[in-house]
């Protein structure tokens, strides 16, 4: 497994294929990292659909979404499962953020969490509006998650340029 970014250092970029649920229509894109810039972003890596933890985690987010916006912050979910995957788990469970595809799991790579078996470990990257790593979380296990709460802790710490 490659190495986690460095605290402090740029985020290593990324483009990948995605989707966001608004008002009932599920909008297909892509999600560049360079883009976002201005605002803060939580990347939140998790190893699939559908299952038990990711669907808690996601859900805890998406319901505080309110918070992360209140705080100039996107939540972008990020799994190896596709587009069409995504869908059906955001229309699912009513998730509000973009889950977007890692399918190569290029992003996961460079981020440090891809993991032989289960694909993507689960992980936390917070990255302020200057495209720098400010906080991150890589679980060795997985079975727990990063609450809302501790997130938006860190991301009051993180000020916009």
């Amino acid at each position: 497994m490659a190495s986690s970014p460095r605290l402090g250092l740029p985020a290593p970029d990324f483009t990948l294929p995605g989707g966001v649920l608004v008002e009932g229509a599920f909008e297909r894109r892509d999600f560049g990292l360079s883009a976002a810039r201005g605002r803060a972003v939580v990347l939140a890596f998790y190893p699939g659909d559908n299952t038990a933890v990711c669907t808690r985690q996601l859900c805890s987010y998406s319901s505080g979404l309110e918070e992360f916006e209140a705080l100039d912050a996107e939540v972008w979910g990020i799994s190896p499962q596709g587009v069409d995957s995504h869908e059906s788990f955001a229309r699912g469970h009513g998730l509000r953020m973009p889950l977007l595809a890692d399918t190569d799991r290029e992003a996961a790579r460079a981020y440090g969490v891809a993991a032989p078996g289960i694909g993507v470990r689960r992980a936390v990257f917070l990255i302020g509006p200057d495209g720098v790593l400010r906080w991150k979380h890589v679980a060795l296990l997985g079975a727990t998650y990063r609450s809302l709460d501790t997130l938006t802790e860190q991301l009051s710490g993180i000020k916009s340029p």
